[in-house]
């Protein structure tokens, strides 16, 4: 069976940097029938847990460890006995939300992951955060951006741990170069493709400055 794309959107706070925000998160769930893998597990664990189902849960991936796109992943991972997949550059930012409860394992420039028959290739785009990654599944001509790209340009760069001109690096670098027609599945909002937010990237160096 194919793999499919389900998403689900959780309601919660953001917070960094001595203020609080609130937020709708996507929660993006990849898999068939049997198996499911959750990239990013925002705000309610109960919620995400329902959307997986009876599946077998095989991991929990995160984009990034900004609190919003993190605060439920340990409990899901409790009751699903799911492995957390972090990258090591957001450790620091990991254990300001969760103290003492380590990632399960880390994500690796290049690493390929495996769901439903479906290749996940982790690509290291940091910039949002020193370890924000994008998951790029070929096969579906998708790209799950966390807030790496978003519908109208690059995630936020103006709190601590981020950076525009690396952001900008990743995005021109790592994402832009994939096929125009590629879905964008972002951390919040509505979707996109790369296609077209390629014309932007000057409009938008223009404007970091």
């Amino acid at each position: 069976m194919t793999a499919r794309v389900d998403r689900i959107v959780t309601s919660g706070t953001f917070s960094l940097d001595g203020g609080t925000w609130d937020v709708d998160n996507n929660v993006w769930i990849l898999g068939d029938d049997a198996d499911a893998l959750v990239i990013d597990a925002a705000h309610d664990a109960d919620a995400i847990a329902e959307a997986v189902g009876d599946r077998r849960l095989v991991a929990i991936v995160c984009t990034h460890a900004h609190d919003d796109h993190i605060d439920a992943a340990p409990a899901l991972a409790a009751r699903a006995e799911a492995p957390i997949l972090l990258h090591p550059g957001d450790r620091p930012l990991w254990d300001r939300t969760h103290p003492g409860r380590a990632p399960d394992a880390e994500l690796t420039d290049g690493q390929t992951l495996h769901i439903a028959g479906t290749e996940l290739t982790v690509l290291h785009t940091p910039g949002h955060s020193p370890g924000a990654v994008c998951l790029y599944a070929p096969a579906l001509g998708t790209l799950f951006s966390g807030d790496t790209l978003f519908q109208g340009g690059p995630g936020a760069t103006g709190r601590s741990f981020s950076d525009f001109p690396t952001i900008i690096d990743s995005i021109r670098d790592r994402l832009l170069t994939l096929p125009p027609e590629t879905v964008v599945h972002t951390g919040h909002g509505d979707d996109t493709t790369i296609g077209a937010e390629s014309p932007h990237l000057e409009e938008w160096i223009a404007r970091g400055h």
